[in-house]
């Protein structure tokens, strides 16, 4: 075998398990698997019609992240969310906002500043709707991240998103908040449109109480 069409081969089990990554993630986010619920990896591998190896790489790389619990020789369970599991994301989110903020913000351009403003209105209206408040921040944070030009912490980013929908699916603003928090993401949006990085990251932070 040639060193191409190792490399051909190699690629494709990683495609393989990044397909069912982010289909068994996706199912936990949606409450499709619920905690506890109980993954055979050789129930998975006969759905996709794949071996049972890029299905054991992708629930350990759930496993890392929180996501499931594998036993091995026996089965993987979903995992509960805890109040202790929503405070820890809730500080990792604020904190890697903060990242997103301060690299992408002097990145992008006048024109993705609009475009990024109007993502900030999206997070006022979530608010209005008594919404949970992830979809709508990670829009923004996600946006700012895939423009930072800093291709670890996209990629961190990516690997971690399946965990923070999941853990921080239900969060929302406290209701005596509310007032602060629009004032907060008026703020941010301000700072975008004049390009402070400083100053978007400082406030992208304080979205998460940090």
């Amino acid at each position: 075998m040639s060193i191409t069409e190792s490399k051909n081969i190699g690629e494709s089990k990683q495609l393989l398990a990044d397909e069912v990554f982010h289909h068994i993630g996706q199912q936990i986010i949606d409450g499709v698997l619920p905690p506890q619920h109980r993954i055979r990896d050789v129930d998975v591998a006969e759905e996709f019609h794949v071996s049972r190896t890029p299905v054991r790489e992708a629930l350990q790389r759930l496993e890392r992240l929180g996501l499931v619990m594998m036993y091995p020789s026996r089965y993987t369970e979903v995992t509960t969310v805890t109040a202790e599991i929503v405070d820890q994301t809730r500080v990792f989110a604020g904190y890697q906002a903060g990242i997103s903020a301060r690299m992408g913000v002097p990145r992008i351009t006048a024109t993705q500043r609009t475009h990024l403003a109007k993502l900030v209105d999206d997070m006022h209206a979530a608010l209005d709707a008594d919404e949970a408040t992830t979809e709508s921040r990670w829009a923004v944070f996600s946006f700012l991240s895939d423009h930072s030009g800093n291709a670890q912490h996209v990629s961190l980013m990516n690997d971690v998103e399946v965990a923070l929908f999941r853990n921080l699916r239900d969060w929302r603003v406290p209701r005596e908040h509310l007032e602060r928090m629009h004032t907060t993401y008026a703020s941010f949006r301000a700072a975008v449109l004049r390009g402070d990085a400083d100053e978007a990251e400082r406030l992208a932070r304080a979205m998460y109480y940090l």
